[in-house]
């Protein structure tokens, strides 16, 4: 597969944010309002192009989860690039709902792809464990645990799960796709007075790409860690039983934004394209039951959020009862 632009075209990134509280994820979808349907509505509109655009991006939130730091890209006739480029923002800017903003559009380099060329997506999860609950001003951005959590226990079972490991236990499975990542970061801060965030326990979880679910599943084994209901070891002992495990709790999407979407030199571009196209695998690692091998050819990972469903109403269970199920 080539990721060189059709002659006579070129590439245009676009970095964006959204308020993820309204949309039914990034993903068109028929009859209900998505990032990307009303982004792509808005390009043709303010373009006046007679036909459809096409975004890719970097990670596929779901519903009800955010973006400060989405990249998307999309390629336009050098005409419309050259008749546009420069008015493109200020137009977008008057077209677009105001829960989501494009801050940034420029001619991408040679063999830049938005989903393949991201060495790492970074996503930020906000939880608020304050016994008077969350400050009605972030509601839509932190999750409520009604226990308060310990940040250094929940950091010493998140060491745990560094490198690179099958996730299938925090993944929900899709058919034919590989549940094997890196894991290259994921820790857990409280800041302090007058920081962002103030006393709240947030997350960074980053990684070269993330499985459905994955995100909101690390984080409900870790919010059992830290309200004392699981011991340090756990985390690491689900993602050893590489299925799924009914005491960990998939939590809500309000809570989760991607922060950030990293990209190699533009030399390395082509390569880092060719190298996610992959499938993964882990040799010599035994299937788990009902699911294949560690053997065979590579298929590029899922490059979404692992933010997929929570199953359940999550009563009485880390993050449950403050925000109302996904919709997708």
């Amino acid at each position: 597969m080539s990721d060189d632009v059709e002659p006579g075209h070129v590439r245009v990134r676009l970095d964006l944010s959204y308020d993820g509280k309204d949309f039914s994820g990034w993903a068109r979808q028929r009859e209900r309002r998505t990032v990307q349907g009303e982004l792509e509505d808005a390009l043709r509109v303010v373009m006046r192009l007679p036909y459809p655009v096409e975004l890719t991006v970097a990670g596929r939130t779901d519903a009800g989860v955010h973006a400060r730091g989405q990249v998307a890209h999309v390629d336009l006739a050098e005409e419309v690039w050259a008749e546009h480029g420069g008015k493109l923002l200020r137009r977008l800017a008057g077209r677009l709902p105001h829960d989501v903003r494009v801050w940034r559009a420029s001619q991408a380099p040679p063999h830049f792809n938005a989903r393949f060329s991201a060495i790492w997506r970074r996503y930020a999860y906000r939880v608020g464990d304050h016994r008077g609950g969350v400050d009605p001003l972030r509601r839509g951005h932190v999750l409520w645990h009604d226990r308060p959590v310990d940040v250094d226990l929940m950091n010493e079972a998140a060491a745990r799960l560094l490198g690179e490991h099958d996730f299938a236990a925090y993944c929900k499975k899709r058919e034919g796709a590989t549940t094997i990542r890196t894991l290259l970061d994921l820790h857990w801060e409280r800041p302090g007075p007058g920081e962002e965030d103030a006393g709240l326990a947030v997350a960074t979880v980053r990684a070269d790409a993330f499985c459905h679910n994955m995100v909101r599943a690390l984080v409900g084994s870790m919010l059992l860690v830290g309200d004392g209901h699981r011991p340090v070891g756990f985390p690491a002992e689900v993602l050893a039983g590489r299925v799924r495990h009914s005491a960990v709790n998939v939590v809500r999407p309000h809570g989760l934004t991607l922060e950030e979407v990293g990209y190699p030199a533009d030399d390395q571009l082509a390569a880092r394209n060719l190298a996610a196209r992959n499938k993964r695998s882990l040799p010599g690692v035994a299937a788990a039951p009902g699911r294949p091998g560690g053997s065979g050819p590579r298929s590029p990972p899922a490059t979404g959020d692992g933010t997929g469903v929570a199953g359940d109403s999550g009563a009485g269970r880390p993050g449950g009862g403050d925000s109302p199920p996904e919709q997708r």
